[in-house]
């Protein structure tokens, strides 16, 4: 059983619209679900992605109105990594973000840092990877200057001995280089974990946080995650039924939470994905609260209004 990379990063937020205006609008994403947090119906969990809702570029995030900025601290993710194509995308990125007011670092030329509107740290790199470019169509983001999907990401660990252990003997990555960077790849596709020194603050969980990260799997070996991890001796939820994937989530001995996520059955069991991100979905189990759960929601734009995408299968 290999992991195929990340599958899924999920954050929070503090202002539902203004983070759907940054993630499609200013990065070009489309949004691929707009539900809500299964475990709180009473908030939004809104996905973004490539056009196809493939895993690998999924990010998510629970919307809490007016939660106060979060601050990353040992045992959280505190950077996402993305790729793009080429260094002609980092310079456009890089004037794009520029343009919209948006403070960026570049990092000896390789690269572009920047935060989104709540300070979640985000760092573009030119890809080196054979795997598929997971990008989405937008009339401002050039195809070849898109956003291609997780390189990776980066997390403080108050063990780095135990999060390094638990990576290569459990759940099989592989280090990379001299630093404390393991790469999880399976048969689809790969990406990596990173650990930085911890700061002397201690994080805290809010706006601008990234909540866990989710790594890939399938149905068929899901099974056997969940095995592995109780012989492991690892607390765990056991199998959690997501709608869209089926999972496990366990905390590695850093503290970062990990969730197992599956291919299947992806985000067009509630229809075609031309309709993805068009109207509010509900996993069967709280459709009959449809009502009462939209009153409580906020209001959020269509963010395609006004502009038709390619025919699907257009771009790659």
């Amino acid at each position: 059983m290999r992991l195929d990379g990340i599958h899924h990063i999920s954050a929070i937020t503090g202002d539902a619209p203004g983070n759907v205006d940054f993630y499609t609008r200013v990065l070009g994403l489309r949004m691929i679900a707009k539900t809500v947090n299964q475990d709180d119906p009473s908030v939004y969990h809104l996905f973004y992605g490539d056009e196809h809702a493939r895993p690998g570029a999924d990010l998510t995030f629970f919307e809490y109105p007016g939660a106060v900025p979060g601050r990353p601290g040992a045992g959280m993710v505190h950077r996402i990594v993305w790729r793009v194509g080429c260094a002609d995308a980092l310079a456009f990125w890089a004037s794009r973000l520029t343009d919209e007011g948006v403070t960026v670092t570049r990092g000896d030329g390789d690269s572009v840092r920047f935060a989104d509107p709540e300070g979640l740290e985000h760092e573009l790199v030119v890809s080196s990877s054979n795997d598929p470019a997971l990008i989405a169509e937008h009339p401002d983001v050039p195809a070849e200057h898109a956003l291609q999907g997780f390189e990776g990401v980066r997390a403080y660990s108050h063990r780095p001995d135990g999060s390094a252990r638990m990576l290569e003997q459990l759940m099989g990555a592989e280090r990379i280089g001299d630093e404390d960077r393991f790469q999880l790849r399976g048969e689809r596709r790969g990406s990596w974990i990173a650990f930085d020194p911890a700061p002397e603050n201690r994080g805290r969980q809010s706006a601008g946080v990234v909540h866990h990260v989710a790594f890939g799997t399938t149905d068929e070996d899901l099974p056997g995650w969940i095995e592995r991890v109780a012989e492991a001796r690892v607390p765990s939820s056991g199998f959690v039924d997501r709608h869209y994937f089926h999972s496990l989530y366990f905390r590695e001995p850093g503290g970062v939470l990990y969730e197992l996520a599956t291919l299947e059955p992806g985000f067009t069991v509630d229809g075609p994905v031309e309709e993805l991100g068009t109207t509010l979905i509900l996993p069967p189990f709280l459709e009959p609260r449809r009502e009462q759960i939209a009153a409580r929601l906020t209001p959020l734009p269509d963010p395609r209004a006004g502009w038709a995408p390619a025919p699907s299968g257009a771009t790659s």
